[in-house]
């Protein structure tokens, strides 16, 4: 079979207005989901779609530095790319001039997702492989080649990693179950901050007949009655055998998240998301011990692993939310996948995707890794731009079985 080489990389700035209301939290009033697109051009007609997730400003900002990252693709043969990716992955992490613009954070590493994602994309595709399925395929020793561990060894070597991946293999039979089940989901959509009192109950009502048994409100509102009212309102509506997440999108201080998380404990939250500052580490430390035995979940704005090992060695949060499309791609979800194996977390990741990618991830995580299966985050507003959405039938995500990493957009057809 003659080999796949990546003849022309191309930045795509997609972006998609919502529905009234649809998206806002208590920070971004006014989002437009938005993807930072790397199209991946073979001599083939197979080509690697890789996304990046914004709110719509600045989505060009990021496409500008596709452009300037993927030239080093150009050329490269997938197979011997992805054979060695981590060492390629950490010449572009570090880049001589524009790792001074991070460095692993904001727009450049954005950038950095977005090839990322591509090449894996591609390499599934070429193998005619799901992504799930590809990086099941892998032995550990290949799989390790393409995740960078770079800045991780004072919590995970690359002999640690070996040796965990390598003993969760002969448990790998009894966990295929998941593949036929699905992995369940969550509906995050019942509650965006914007929404009316009777839409969240309407909503609410909708999912549970969708068959969702977890769901997720927006707070973080200057009024503090308004989120305390509204999470009891969400609890009476699904009743106390559902599990509620309270998502503040960063607005308490930390003086405000010790009183707003007691008065809410008694709602019985299944995590409180994002409190306060992402980059404050050890405000999180002193709030999950004030707050035991309610859990922190934190994620979605952490830029790169060693955040993400910061918080673990501070034992800072319950849950770990990495998101694919914010981190390096998904060999940095691994490697973040990783230690928190290590440290006994589990690993429940935000879906700037819509979940797209992240349900192949998911599946990687339990079989090859022995997280447990909790639930994955649904957002249905991008459905419809997706050539291979995906499936979520009584609240559970349908295993994906086409090539590659399900990311491909209608819009670039």
């Amino acid at each position: 079979m003659p080999a796949t080489v990546i003849t022309s990389a191309e930045p795509h700035d997609l972006r998609f207005t919502l529905p009234a209301g649809a998206g806002a939290d208590s920070v971004h009033s006014d989002p437009q989901y938005s993807y930072a697109v790397t199209q991946l051009n073979t001599n083939s007609a197979i080509s690697g779609t890789g996304l990046a997730f914004t709110l719509g400003g600045g989505n060009d900002l990021v496409c500008r530095a596709i452009d300037a990252l993927s030239p080093r693709l150009i050329g490269a043969d997938i197979e011997s790319l992805m054979a060695n990716f981590s060492a390629v992955y950490r010449q572009l992490l570090d880049h001589p001039q524009y790792r001074w613009l991070g460095p692993h954070k904001g727009v450049v590493h954005l950038a950095l997702s977005s090839i990322a994602n591509a090449c894996f994309d591609l390499w599934a595709k070429t193998r005619g492989l799901p992504l799930w399925r590809l990086l099941l395929d892998l032995t550990p020793e290949q799989l390790l080649n393409t995740i960078d561990l770079g800045y991780l060894d004072d919590a995970l070597t690359r002999d640690d990693a070996l040796a965990l991946l390598t003993k969760e293999i002969p448990k790998r039979q009894s966990r295929l179950a998941i593949i036929e089940r699905g992995y369940p989901g969550y509906d995050t959509s019942i509650g965006w901050f914007q929404y009316s009192d009777d839409t969240i109950k309407q909503n609410i009502i909708k999912s549970l007949d969708q068959g969702f048994d977890a769901v997720k409100l927006k707070v973080g509102s200057p009024e503090p009655e308004r989120d305390i009212r509204r999470a009891f309102l969400v609890r009476e509506t699904v009743g106390e055998a559902a599990r509620v997440m309270l998502d503040v999108n960063q607005q308490w201080t930390l003086p405000q998240a010790v009183i707003m998380c007691r008065r809410l404990r008694d709602m019985n939250p299944y995590w409180i998301e994002e409190p306060t500052h992402p980059d404050d580490v050890l405000a999180h430390q002193t709030l999950s011990r004030e707050i035991a035995p309610l859990k922190l979940a934190i994620g979605e704005h952490l830029p790169n692993q060693v955040i993400f090992k910061n918080y673990l060695q501070a034992r800072a949060a319950g849950f770990l939310q990495p998101d694919c499309v914010r981190l390096g791609g998904v060999g940095e979800f691994i490697a973040v996948s990783l230690l928190a194996r290590k440290f006994g977390l589990p690993v429940v990741p935000h879906v700037g995707d819509m979940g797209q990618i992240h349900q192949h991830l998911v599946l990687f995580n339990h079989i090859a890794l022995g997280h447990e299966v909790i639930f994955l985050e649904y957002i249905p507003h991008l459905r419809e731009h997706f050539v291979q959405p995906a499936r979520v039938e009584n609240g559970v995500y349908a295993t994906p079985q086409q090539p590659g990493s399900s990311s491909d957009l209608i819009a670039l057809l």
